[in-house]
């Protein structure tokens, strides 16, 4: 993980595989602008190419998770790195992710901050976070949001959400789902580092695959989707993680993952 960024800052992974990835523009509450969201892209690609990193952790420096987006740089002017995609590119870049990423909501997320929360697999906020779609204030609609809202939030209150620009605290954004749990922010590394402890004694390629088949049968209706994940199954049991797991259990020790 040698690649630098001017807006992120990229942590090596810790003895967990856990890289962790911090929005890094404090003055401006680590909003989303295109060279932010391209960074994002790279530093994605490249914690899920390298078999070191077994989870991504992404969170905000300073006081806020991520404010949203940034209108005042709606083009990634000055950025060496070529483009590789757009907000759109990277929530689906999020959702079809094959290692678990966890939002760290050490602050504010909104508009695209909460985007970023809700298409992370975990996300572990603040008691003091506030979590909202602002965008109606300002004359804007949270468009492209509403695909990963809709994933947790009841569409009535997703309504209500989007065209009155709520901002929900940390426990209303709980009881929605779109944080799987809630800690006072002197335990929130303490919470983080439990999940991506536990994610880190998994079999890796089981994981993988399991990540995969999640996102690939996301849109297949019932009848489609169990001949499919029959398949996933079958490709699974195949493995070499597999037959060491089962000899384990069979064995009662602990098993040890080749990631294969």
């Amino acid at each position: 993980m040698a690649r630098q960024y001017a807006l992120l800052a990229v942590t090596a992974e810790n003895e967990h595989g856990a890289l962790t990835i911090t929005l890094s523009n404090p003055a401006r509450k680590n909003a989303l602008g295109a060279r932010m969201v391209n960074e994002l892209l790279y530093a994605l690609d490249d914690a899920m190419a390298d078999d070191a990193v077994r989870s991504i952790v992404v969170t905000g420096a300073g006081s806020a998770f991520c404010a949203g987006g940034d209108l005042s740089q709606l083009a990634s002017d000055g950025d060496p790195l070529p483009f590789k995609g757009d907000f759109a590119a990277l929530l689906a870049r999020i959702l079809d992710a094959n290692k678990p990423i966890i939002a760290r909501v050490n602050g504010h997320a909104m508009g695209g901050g909460l985007g970023l929360v809700a298409a992370s697999h975990f996300a572990i906020a603040a008691s003091d976070a506030k979590l909202g779609t602002p965008e109606i204030d300002v004359g804007l609609f949270p468009m492209m949001l509403m695909a990963v809202l809709r994933r947790h939030v009841p569409e009535r209150r997703l309504t209500a959400m989007m065209l009155l620009g709520q901002r929900l605290d940390a426990e209303e954004a709980l009881g929605l789902g779109l944080v799987g749990r809630v800690v006072p922010a002197s335990e929130l590394d303490l919470a983080v580092g439990e999940l991506t402890r536990a994610l880190g004694e998994k079999s890796p390629v089981a994981v993988k695959l399991g990540l995969e088949a999640m996102a690939q049968s996301r849109e297949l209706g019932l009848e489609a989707a169990l001949p499919f994940l029959r398949d996933k199954l079958g490709e699974c049991l195949a493995t070499e993680d597999a037959r060491e797991g089962l000899a384990a259990f069979v064995e009662k020790r602990k098993p040890v993952w080749r990631g294969r």
